[in-house]
């Protein structure tokens, strides 16, 4: 037993000794197969697989003048608001216009019932006619008398009675000729005419009502609206540049009715309120405009654009150029080895898509899709049906290059928005609160 157990032991350490071997003469090659092969490259590591370039589509940054404009919400108003009103009692027998129709300063309104007025007239006509006869036979008396005393055969005080008996008939003449101007102007008020030119509302009060003066109640409203003011706010921060512009000539402005393809309507400030608004922190305004057609009705809410200074030479970039980062905005501008990098920028005022920006040049070529893939120095290439320069030369012969901004290599697939010309750099108004973006390119 105890020889068995010893040979047992002999051979479980040579069969140890076996695999430990095999192992150690696997690895060895394995490991030796890899020296040949470094020192067969030469020490050099394997080249990793180059990553395709990106395909991006870009555009140029430009230059031009711009003007600056402000953005605000107004609303319309009338230039003159009157609430008709009777000035004497009776009962209305016709409305002479139509509710909503354009009227004329003259035009009747509303008749009222007149023999009343017709009446009191005669009533007072009459008793001047009265009074006017008594004055006259008052006055051939003064005469008589004061021919008689001059000849001794009158009494003195019988002189003085006639005259102040004529005094006082020529007074109630007065008064009468008054009675009866005041009952001609009650009897001209039976007809109720428009005191401006506008467009009337609805008629409040129909025909066969009875009406008091000056009741509470209109009988229909009349708002001139041509021309028509439009009120807005700005901040105040715009109200010195507002004065200095006004002083000098007139600030143009141009309202546009939402949701409408109308064109813009051009107007002018005519009022700038002599207060600011401390709890918003603008200052209210009024622009005149023409509406001769009325487009433009008194409560409308319109989209109010002021047209201040130009921008010189600013330059701009599609909207969608512009990236955030944690450090602010940035753009992805593309080098002469087609290749991308991030450059810092402060953007400004935007129109139509463009935005006014800093730390680039005209002719800088700037990354406008496809920002999601790309990273700092990250390989690109244009979108659009855009060749590759190395396939294109040995199938075509060089061409002498033509003169241009942009970078040796492939002319970039240029974003048409970056040719499109602004018609304004935009700096937007809250009406009611006031906080507007600064003018960052100024």
């Amino acid at each position: 037993m105890k020889l068995l157990s010893s040979r047992r032991l002999v051979m479980t350490a040579l069969l140890l000794a076996v695999c430990g071997g095999a192992y150690y003469a696997y690895k060895t090659e394995l490991v030796g197969f890899g020296k040949i092969t470094s020192l067969g490259k030469s020490d050099a590591k394997p080249a990793a697989k180059s990553k395709p370039a990106t395909p991006v589509l870009v555009a140029r940054a430009t230059t031009r003048d711009v003007p600056v404009i402000i953005n605000t919400i107004g609303t319309m108003q009338a230039r003159a608001t009157v609430s008709i009103r009777s000035r004497v009692d009776g009962q209305i027998l016709e409305t002479a216009f139509t509710e909503g129709a354009v009227i004329n300063k003259g035009d009747p309104l509303f008749r009222i019932d007149p023999r009343p007025f017709e009446a009191r007239l005669r009533e007072a006509q009459a008793n001047l006619a009265r009074d006017q006869a008594a004055l006259d036979k008052a006055k051939t008396d003064f005469e008589r008398y004061k021919s008689l005393s001059g000849k001794g055969i009158s009494s003195q005080q019988k002189y003085e009675e006639t005259r102040a008996a004529m005094n006082g008939l020529t007074a109630t003449v007065r008064a009468a000729q008054a009675a009866v101007d005041l009952a001609k102007l009650d009897l001209e008020f039976a007809t109720i005419r428009a005191p401006i030119t506008g467009r009337t509302g609805s008629v409040l009060v129909n025909a066969g009502n009875l009406i008091k003066a000056n009741d509470p109640q209109p009988l229909v409203v009349i708002n001139e609206t041509d021309p028509i003011l439009a009120s807005f706010s700005v901040p105040e921060r715009h109200l010195v540049e507002i004065k200095q512009r006004m002083a000098g000539n007139s600030l143009a402005v141009e309202a546009t009715i939402p949701d409408s393809h109308r064109d813009p309507i051009r107007g002018k400030v005519v009022f700038i309120n002599n207060a600011v608004d401390t709890q918003t922190g603008t200052v209210q305004l009024k622009a005149s405009f023409d509406n001769p057609d009325g487009l433009m009705t008194p409560g409308q809410f319109i989209r109010v654009v002021i047209e201040m200074d130009s921008l010189r030479n600013a330059v701009v970039v599609p909207e969608r150029t512009l990236q955030n980062g944690q450090k602010g905005s940035y753009v992805f501008l593309v080098g002469d080895d087609m290749t991308v990098s991030t450059v810092p920028v402060t953007p400004g005022p935007t129109v139509d898509g463009l935005t006014v920006v800093d730390n680039l040049k005209v002719g800088d070529i700037v990354v406008t899709d496809g920002q999601l893939r790309l990273f700092k120095g990250a390989k690109v290439s244009f979108k659009d049906g855009q060749k590759d320069n190395k396939k294109d030369d040995k199938k075509e012969p060089k061409k002498a290059p033509e003169k241009t901004d942009a970078p040796k290599g492939d002319a970039p697939a240029t974003d048409k928005t970056s040719n499109a010309t602004p018609a304004a750099i935009t700096v937007s108004s809250d009406s009611t609160s006031g906080d507007a973006p600064t003018k960052a390119a100024q």
